[in-house]
């Protein structure tokens, strides 16, 4: 029988957008753009996903540029990949701030080991976007943040979910990170009947940058829903 990690593993390997995305908007692919990622991927879930048990879903927006959409494992930087799960990494350097809360809460919750036994985490986009800016860098950009690109994405997304649901998922709850990212996964969910029902939790991002202070608040928030869900 397939394990939940060759599940991953696999879906991952074959993840690939090719429609048409506004112009400026390039997506990230580590698993295409990086030959270091998948064995990265393997030995991340292989350590942590090796069984057939059942997880239930966390959600976040899509892959950020020092995160995910670098180190092929969502809400990781490179930092957190070496340090915290013991996974080296040569190709990659990389901080998120969104990384940085969400293995703090995994720390609380019980550990690395405890939390993915559990939960298993990607983002209601699997792949990520960038944009180059006035100052000719390249910045994030959300699947919403313009309506084009949505709608471009939606279809894979809207697959890339059943994909994933298959691997073993709880749907019985979805956590989801962000509160208008909430309220379109809550459009889709109504359409397509995947969850039962939908519990949002404020996004890292915005708790790092802007509720700092209060960050053990939300640290505790987001653990005692995830335990009582669970």
């Amino acid at each position: 029988m397939a394990t939940f990690a060759s599940k991953v593993i696999q879906f991952n390997r074959q993840l690939l957008f090719e429609g048409d995305l506004p112009k400026g908007i390039c997506i990230m692919n580590p698993f295409k753009e990086n030959d270091e990622i998948i064995s990265i991927v393997k030995k991340f879930y292989t350590q942590f996903y090796n069984d057939t048990n059942k997880r239930k879903l966390i959600l976040g927006i899509n892959p950020g540029r020092f995160g995910g959409g670098v180190t092929g494992i969502p809400f990781t930087d490179s930092k957190r990949l070496i340090e915290v799960c013991n996974i080296k990494i040569n190709s990659v350097k990389s901080h998120e701030p969104s990384s940085v809360f969400i293995y703090d809460m995994i720390h609380r919750y019980g550990g690395v080991e405890k939390f993915y036994s559990q939960f298993y985490i990607n983002s209601f986009c699997p792949l990520g976007f960038i944009e180059l800016n006035e100052k000719n860098n390249y910045v994030n950009k959300n699947y919403y943040d313009y309506d084009d690109l949505f709608q471009a994405v939606q279809n894979f997304i809207i697959l890339s979910l059943k994909q994933q649901i298959d691997f073993g998922i709880d749907t019985n709850v979805c956590f989801v990170l962000g509160k208008k990212n909430a309220g379109f996964i809550s459009k889709i969910n109504e359409k397509e009947k995947l969850f039962n029902s939908i519990v949002v939790l404020e996004h890292p991002r915005y708790i790092q940058q802007y509720k700092l202070k209060e960050k053990e608040k939300y640290i505790s928030a987001y653990v005692e829903k995830l335990k009582f869900y669970n």
